[in-house]
């Protein structure tokens, strides 16, 4: 995939097998899996197949997360981005939805919201998508806060494994 947005402090570009080692780091860190299950990342090799799925969600859906790195730093900060869903959240399927995940050192700085502005503007623009979906665990505050910063709107409420999420749509009004 040759897609690579820029914003005015970060540079959004494909995931790469380089990018392993920082991610690890990010993804280990029990902090970080919060409101993810409570399920770090053991192993180097976890995170080496999660970058060849979403390697390959380039080539089946022409989109994925991609890996957000400092303009100023030329650090890996976290990732962020669209991605098609195949499976079943929320009782729906076959949808596109905007995330991100920050390490630590990065958070409320205002990254997540930068990307994320820059992902939905690509979204509804470039790719011309309908509805763009978001979810985050309610008790996520910094998350919810973002989505709602975007302009994603709270629809409905659901529960997965027994945690209460948060769903959130915004329709494309170009379309």
């Amino acid at each position: 995939m040759n897609l690579i947005i820029e914003t005015e402090r970060l540079l959004l570009r494909e995931l790469l097998l380089s990018d392993a080692e920082p991610m690890f780091k990010m993804d280990s860190n029990p902090i970080v899996h919060k409101y993810l299950w409570n399920k770090p990342t053991n192993t180097i090799e976890e995170i080496l197949k999660t970058i060849e799925l979403v390697r390959n969600q380039y080539i089946e859906n022409n989109i994925g997360r991609f890996a957000m790195i400092s303009k100023e730093t030329n650090e890996f900060m976290g990732w962020a981005g669209l991605k098609f869903n195949t499976e079943t959240i929320n009782n729906k399927t076959n949808f596109y939805d905007i995330g991100y995940r920050l390490d630590e050192p990065f958070w409320g700085k205002g990254y997540a919201s930068e990307a994320s502005f820059a992902w939905l503007t690509y979204g509804f623009n470039t790719m011309k998508i309908k509805t763009m979906t978001a979810s985050a665990q309610s008790g996520n505050d910094a998350s919810n806060r973002i989505l709602q910063k975007i302009g994603m709107q709270l629809t409905e409420q659901y529960l997965e494994d027994e945690v209460l999420w948060n769903w959130y749509e915004l329709e494309n009004k170009n379309i």
